[in-house]
């Protein structure tokens, strides 16, 4: 029934652009720590790509939102409100600051933070807000940015998941007042671990630049003015990513692509399966393509994961709500039913950039089989 060799869930391409030069000329340079002319030059031309002033990188996408939050200075006694449904990344950012994260309820069409709960959510100690762009569809900013001005409230991205995508034009990461990304090796783009924070704001920039190196004095080595981080990332790992961001508008054009695919194979399916959906607004760039199974839930979901699977591919069920998990529970004040539903019931697809119409067609008719068998 299975393959010979398993069709994975997301596959980097980093053979076909200059990944292997770059690399090789870092390590012939000698400069293959933190310090080195691709990390400036992947700084300079990401937070260019994104439309801003300064590019921070970080050693990972978690790192990058704690740094945004410190920049803020969020801290004990504060609240962030977030998403329920996320990676628990976004959470646990908020906890490593000693504040404390509010979940709020998604929005059942776009799977995004919901702008009539984040309002509910605000009380005097909300300090800020995280939007996440889930599976790469962008949030519906204008709303959430203008409650969040309305109460002198911060505005973060997590952007991890949407390199590229556009919200009424313009590219995500840069809607709000710090953008985090992350480049880890199942992202848009990549540099096998890593992430960047972004920001029009000098002294937003300054600090996280600080923070991220153990809080030492830019002025006055091996002195340090506060506690810091060893969030770096390497010469080596950002030689990577300038290597990938050249080709990120091809890598988007393809991932769009897999997801027009994916429409076309599986449109015999619209009874059983709810589409992924993008609105008129949103240029989305389909990170996992993602699928809802109608009149669902968790077991009959996984079933169909666990068959799919016997075809050798690997399918995942969508983020499970952070409110669900042991460590979170405690945080859940009300219920977040649309966050619930989708995550009992949903299942990515392999969406690899290296995908081709050959292998989408197979997980088309092996996620058909599956689902019609349950």
């Amino acid at each position: 029934m299975g393959r010979k060799q398993l069709i994975p869930i997301c596959e980097p391409d980093v053979t076909e652009g200059n990944e292997e030069k770059y690399v090789l000329d870092a390590l012939k340079s000698g400069w293959i720590s933190s310090i080195g002319s691709y990390v400036t030059r992947f700084e300079q031309e990401f937070s260019s790509y994104c439309l801003a002033k300064y590019g921070v990188t970080v050693s990972n996408g978690t790192a990058a939102l704690h740094l945004a939050l410190l920049a803020l200075d969020v801290g004990k006694g504060d609240e962030v409100v977030i998403p329920d449904l996320t990676f628990a990344s976004t959470a646990n950012a908020v906890l490593y600051t000693g504040a404390t994260p509010v979940l709020a309820d998604v929005g059942s069409e776009i799977w995004n933070l919901s702008s009539e709960s984040f309002a509910s959510k605000i009380t005097s100690k909300t300090k800020a807000v995280i939007a996440v762009h889930l599976y790469g569809h962008p949030c519906e900013m204008d709303s959430i940015s203008s409650i969040a001005r309305d109460n002198k409230i911060y505005v973060i991205e997590d952007a991890a998941q949407a390199h590229g995508a556009e919200y009424k034009g313009k590219r995500v990461g840069m809607l709000g007042d710090i953008g985090c990304f992350s480049f880890y090796g199942n992202k848009i783009i990549t540099t096998g671990e890593g992430g960047m924070c972004i920001t029009n704001d000098s002294v937003l920039e300054e600090k996280m630049r600080v923070l991220r190196d153990h809080g030492m004095s830019k002025e006055r080595k091996y002195w340090h003015e506060s506690i810091g981080f060893n969030y770096r990332i390497t010469n080596l790992q950002a030689a990577v990513g300038v290597a990938q961001l050249e080709q990120i508008e091809n890598f988007i054009k393809r991932k769009r692509n897999i997801a027009l695919q994916y429409d076309k194979f599986l449109e015999s399916m619209k009874k059983h399966v709810i589409f992924p959906v993008q609105k008129e607004w949103a240029k989305s760039v389909y990170w996992l393509y993602t699928v809802l199974l109608r009149g669902s839930d968790q077991k009959t979901r996984d079933d169909v994961i666990k068959r799919i699977r016997g075809y050798g591919i690997d399918v995942r069920p969508t983020f499970y709500p952070v409110s669900m998990m042991p460590p979170y529970r405690k945080l859940l004040k009300a219920p977040n039913p649309v966050s619930k539903q989708l995550g009992l019931t949903g299942i990515s697809l392999p969406s690899g950039i290296k995908m081709d119409e050959s292998r989408i067609r197979e997980v088309a008719d092996a996620f058909k089989k599956s689902v019609c068998k349950v």
